[in-house]
């Protein structure tokens, strides 16, 4: 059956304005990152993929290594496009991102302009795009000058293979010479993709400062911190969960203190009728520098879950300092609490 996206799909959404630019991005993205690779059903891809679209969620975040095998989630998404999205291909904002392992040799990683650019090209053949919305550098190369990476982003904007230049993974000094290279050429920095959650809030330590200095944004990966910041780890780890598997996340970062932690947080997310992930969610969209989160999602209902943190009320400043305390407790490191 032929997609139509729902008439409604931009009536619940909040869009917000990605830094100095004409962007608005939706306060949540689709992650591509876990569960649409070979692994995971093509039907319950498509269905997570229709159901967000038909939410309001424009943004597709994808990389080259993703799937698993890598290439894969790209791939996939190709045939996702072809069949359902194509029509659609101008009210979407895709994005795509080289910098890891993808192929043997010297060539195939980091941040070379031979590396780079090659990857560009074989994401959007995967893909079957002309361009991308966004083409980020996923990981900062202390080996390779800043000059020659972001040379490469702007080679992409230029060739018209991408429309926008992303950094991924920066730290704040390299964030702005980073914005200084690519202003100074003529292709300013869009958006920086960070980790940041509850349980980590390294971006507080200097790269939401740059991020707002530089009048670009935070795009949030990883806002669950993989899953640990939902009901699905409050009694333990599900034979079928992420933690289980051992791949990204491993059993032994499920403390006692970590439980103690997660129960409160939950307990308090209760009080304000909402999940554990939704307060989760609300508290990294609080800071105005946050652009948007990229959730996962393995079944629609989980999207459909999330999605309900676009109804829910701020956060107050005592509900934040409250955050900050248990969090402090529980051995996360808040910045300006004093505890490493």
């Amino acid at each position: 059956m032929n997609y139509l996206a729902a008439d409604d799909r931009y009536d619940s959404m909040d869009y917000r304005r990605c830094g100095r630019s004409g962007v608005r991005l939706p306060a949540v993205s689709l992650g591509l990152w876990h569960n649409f690779g070979d692994t995971a059903p093509l039907e319950t891809q498509r269905a997570i993929l229709r159901r967000a679209f038909d939410r309001g969620v424009t943004h597709f975040d994808l990389a080259n290594n993703y799937g698993p095998p890598p290439g894969s989630a790209e791939a996939n998404f190709g045939t996702h496009f072809r069949n359902d999205f194509r029509p659609y291909r101008d009210e979407l904002f895709i994005a795509t991102k080289a910098g890891y392992d993808m192929w043997p040799g010297p060539y195939g990683e980091f941040g070379s302009r031979k590396y780079m650019l090659a990857s560009l090209d074989q994401s959007l053949g995967r893909m079957g795009l002309d361009y991308v919305d966004v083409f980020y550098s996923h990981r900062y190369d202390p080996d390779t000058p800043l000059e020659e990476t972001m040379g490469a982003l702007d080679t992409a904007v230029r060739q018209g293979k991408a429309l926008y230049a992303g950094i991924s993974n920066y730290p704040a000094e390299q964030h702005r010479q980073a914005t200084d290279i690519l202003r100074g050429l003529g292709t300013p920095l869009l958006i920086h993709q960070a980790a940041y959650s509850m349980l980590h809030r390294a971006p507080e330590n200097g790269v939401l400062d740059a991020v707002g200095e530089t009048g670009t944004s935070l795009i949030a990966f990883s806002p669950l911190a993989q899953g640990q910041l939902t009901d699905r780890y409050l009694n333990g780890v599900p034979a079928d969960s992420r933690m289980a598997v051992g791949h990204f996340l491993r059993r032994d970062a499920l403390t006692e203190e970590k439980l103690t932690l997660l129960h409160a947080l939950n307990k308090l997310a209760g009080e304000r009728g909402q999940t554990l992930a939704q307060l989760a969610l609300a508290w990294v969209l609080r800071d105005p520098r946050v652009v948007s989160v990229l959730l996962g999602a393995s079944s629609v209902a989980q999207l459909d879950q999330n999605l309900a943190v676009l109804e829910s009320a701020p956060l107050t400043e005592g509900e934040l300092a409250e955050i900050d305390r248990i969090s402090a407790a529980g051995g996360v490191t808040v910045p300006g609490a004093g505890r490493d």
